[in-house]
């Protein structure tokens, strides 16, 4: 069985809109498996005035979680960051040590607003990375400034910043701009690792669906360094692109 790391879902249950029950997301962890990942973070959000999700409430929720998931050797190794939103309160968080990078503390996820780019981005990923702690970009495929050019996205790249492709985006879930645009990206080398963003079982179905299409387009080594090897230079603040 394949071995792939996920660096974004949302499997621990009533914190954000990810799954409700325990039980959902247990099962959400098994069927991850059952396509090839050995290894799953959760990422829940952080949002302000949306998901006020703070480090020692999810962490306390994640140990709850691992421990209802032992003994289920079924199950894949369970891991901790959140999905951090690009404001002046992560920035906080950020700089007092209180947000929630990925185990290791050498990465944390961010994400951004659908239809701009916060001012001074590249310069804050700049700093984030003066730091010692990579800034892995959820889902760019997904902002309204990268649908049509990668241009954009240059800048934040050559900040350190690692593009996190989701898979779903590839099949259509998200619509047809966010598909071309990360069809486009995948074929122009943007993305530094894929994953699965699933938020409930059901949308195995549709992560499987959106392995196979990256396997279309980059074909099967490219997809394992994307699925699995990548993912794991990111967790040991190895990541870097050629």
């Amino acid at each position: 069985m394949s071995d792939f790391v996920d660096l974004h879902s949302h499997y621990l249950p009533g914190i954000d809109d990810g799954v409700r029950t325990l039980e959902e997301g247990l099962e959400l962890c098994r069927r991850l498996r059952g396509l090839g990942f050995g290894t799953v973070m959760a990422t829940p959000h952080i949002r302000t005035a949306m998901f006020d999700n703070r480090r020692p409430g999810l962490e306390a929720a994640h140990a709850a979680f691992r421990q209802s998931a032992q003994g289920k050797p079924e199950l894949p190794r369970l891991g901790l960051g959140a999905e951090h939103f690009f404001d002046d309160v992560f920035w906080g968080l950020f700089e007092r040590g209180e947000a929630v990078p990925y185990p290791g503390g050498k990465a944390i996820l961010v994400e951004l607003p659908r239809e701009r780019l916060p001012v001074g981005l590249a310069r804050f990923f700049f700093q984030m990375r003066l730091k010692g702690v990579r800034p892995v970009l959820a889902h760019p495929e997904r902002y309204r400034p990268f649908f049509r050019r990668s241009e954009a996205i240059d800048p934040l790249i050559d900040a350190g910043v690692l593009p996190l492709l989701d898979l779903m985006s590839l099949t259509g879930k998200y619509g047809r701009g966010p598909r071309k645009a990360a069809e486009r990206m995948v074929d122009e080398g943007v993305y530094y690792a894929a994953c699965s963003d699933a938020h409930r079982p059901a949308d195995a179905a549709t992560v499987q669906e959106g392995i196979r299409a990256l396997r279309r387009r980059v074909g099967d080594s490219e997809a394992e360094e994307l699925l699995a090897a990548n993912p794991r230079r990111i967790l040991a603040g190895e990541a870097d692109f050629e």
